[in-house]
């Protein structure tokens, strides 16, 4: 299983998933870690939270805007090989797009990349649906 975390720095998950530089992508097997590594988010300058493009076909959110499809399409291209996003805080476009692509976004209040991912092996890391914004 893959986990992706979304981060600036490697060892703190970001407050908003839009606004963070990379992908703390961590490989776990039979409970334990076994692999990390920091991939780019922002794969040709996407920043925005709105919509998705899945297979060539554009899904509309939050207004309909075609550029943010496109933008989602670039910020999940990174971690197509995860199961599981984890962030502080994120859009519900975002969010969606997460879903569509077939991941699991999953919203914590746990700061430190190692302790959410301890957390959700363990399966006690909460899902904070609320900070959707």
């Amino acid at each position: 299983m893959k986990i992706a975390i979304v981060t600036d720095d490697g060892k703190t998950i970001s407050a908003h998933f839009g606004r963070a530089q990379y992908y703390s992508v961590v490989t776990v097997e039979d409970g334990r870690v076994v692999a990390q590594e920091l991939r780019e988010k922002h794969a040709h300058g996407a920043h925005h939270e709105h919509g998705h493009n899945a297979g060539g076909e554009i899904h509309l959110h939050e207004g309909g805007n075609p550029e943010a499809a496109d933008a989602h399409n670039r910020m999940t291209a990174p971690i197509r090989d995860c199961q599981v996003v984890l962030s502080r805080g994120m859009g519900n476009g975002a969010h969606m797009a997460l879903r569509e692509a077939g991941l699991q976004p999953i919203i914590t209040d746990v700061r430190e990349v190692d302790e959410a991912v301890r957390q959700y092996v363990a399966g006690e890391l909460v899902d904070h649906p609320e900070r959707l914004h």
